[in-house]
């Protein structure tokens, strides 16, 4: 878990967006300053690129994966597991969803505690099978992911389709429109020359 930071040392804008348990997986709405990031990162536990953070606390078991980028995490609110290799992330992103943690069941205020990671008990594969379930798993979400996005493309496509049809239509009914009051202008016209 990362080094604990204080309300005070926060900031609503700044360089590095710091992560509550209330923020996690969205957009932060505090920050700290990149020096105040550097030192902390170089001195306190941190995760490294492609560790699956889990939330803690609250709605236990959120997921989000780390890519990397400039962050930092509210201490005991958001964990990693430092596992030097011996789990495959891609298998942890899949696994933490479905794990029912040992210990929290029933409790008033939900967190998980170190005592809830080591007594909870799970079917570990081997790496292989390990690599093999979160490639499986990897490739499944980004079909998902393709059809999410192609039907976000359908629907756009038909949304416009109806704009378009609904702009023609309404020509058609000015052109109707027009043509009825020049019609009855003409009769009118015809009906005062007799």
């Amino acid at each position: 878990m990362c080094k604990r930071i204080f309300k005070n040392e926060t900031s609503e804008r700044g360089d590095v967006p710091f992560y509550k348990i209330g923020t996690f997986g969205e957009s932060a709405d505090a920050f700290i300053s990149n020096e105040k990031y550097e030192y902390y990162k170089a001195k306190f536990a941190y995760p490294n690129k492609g560790d699956i953070l889990l939330s803690a606390s609250g709605t236990i078991g959120r997921i989000v994966e780390y890519n990397g980028e400039k962050a930092y995490f509210q201490d005991s609110n958001i964990v990693w597991l430092n596992h030097n290799h011996q789990v495959i992330n891609r298998f942890l992103k899949v696994l933490y969803p479905t794990i029912r943690w040992d210990g929290i069941e029933g409790s008033t205020i939900k967190r998980l505690y170190n005592s809830n990671f080591l007594n909870t008990k799970f079917m570990m594969p081997n790496i292989k099978e390990q690599e093999q379930i979160g490639t499986f798993f990897n490739y499944i979400d980004n079909l998902i992911t393709l059809h999410q996005h192609n039907c976000f493309i359908y629907l756009n496509l038909i949304m416009i389709s109806l704009l378009n049809l609904y702009q023609h239509f309404l020509i058609l009914v000015l052109y109707v429109s027009m043509f009825f009051v020049l019609l009855s202008y003409l009769n009118v016209l015809v009906y005062e020359q007799h």
